[in-house]
């Protein structure tokens, strides 16, 4: 018999189910794939994992993936694995959820990459905006970004598939803290980290 004092449910159960729904699925439907499902960085990726997987397209987080949300750092080798992989015919996006439009647009420039920015994950609409402005499948685009809630969640939404990467260190938010681990993995303690030089607030 439930207990009529206590709420049978709860938004932090509710989050909690959908991520570890989220992750499951993620990691059933990564098998058909060549390439893992987390890594410390995006430069870790081979691209010829990509390739083998008949992948066309990356959708990317820019926060915390690319670089620190207080600018503070960049993914060391990033912007270099971009442009091999652009080199080699992928297509990429950003779909980012940073809430300082005119910093967005100045990464998406840099970058020479197209962006939605406010993009509202891990809602659907962004994803599908990218996958058809790339004209691919959502099979043939990965995504890949730092948080499970909102870039992976938001994959597997869609139905591509996803690479969580640590996230770069930066000032966490409460929900950061509160939730953790389960939404984020931490950028290991040790490895290298690159100051970023381009588009510094102070």
């Amino acid at each position: 018999m439930l207990n009529p004092t206590k709420p049978f449910f709860s938004i932090p159960s509710f989050l909690r189910a959908l991520i570890q729904i989220g992750k499951s699925f993620f990691v059933t439907s990564s098998s058909a794939f060549t390439f893992p499902c987390q890594l410390n960085r995006l430069a870790d990726l081979e691209i010829d994992l990509l390739k083998n997987a008949e992948i066309g397209g990356v959708i990317l987080d820019l926060d915390n993936t690319i670089v620190s949300e207080d600018d503070r750092y960049i993914s060391p080798g990033a912007e270099a694995w971009i442009k091999q992989a652009k080199l080699q015919g992928f297509q990429f996006f950003i779909l980012s959820n940073g809430k300082r439009e005119y910093r967005a647009k100045a990464w998406s420039n840099h970058l020479d990459i197209p962006i939605i920015n406010p993009a509202r994950k891990p809602f659907p609409f962004a994803f599908r905006q990218a996958l058809k402005s790339m004209q691919l499948q959502p099979k043939q685009v990965v995504v890949i970004g730092d948080s499970r809630h909102t870039d992976i969640l938001g994959a597997w939404l869609v139905g591509c598939p996803s690479i969580q990467v640590a996230t770069l260190p930066h000032p966490f938010r409460w929900w950061e803290k509160l939730f953790g681990k389960r939404v984020q993995t931490p950028y290991p303690c040790g490895h290298e980290l690159w100051d970023n030089d381009f588009f510094c607030e102070v």
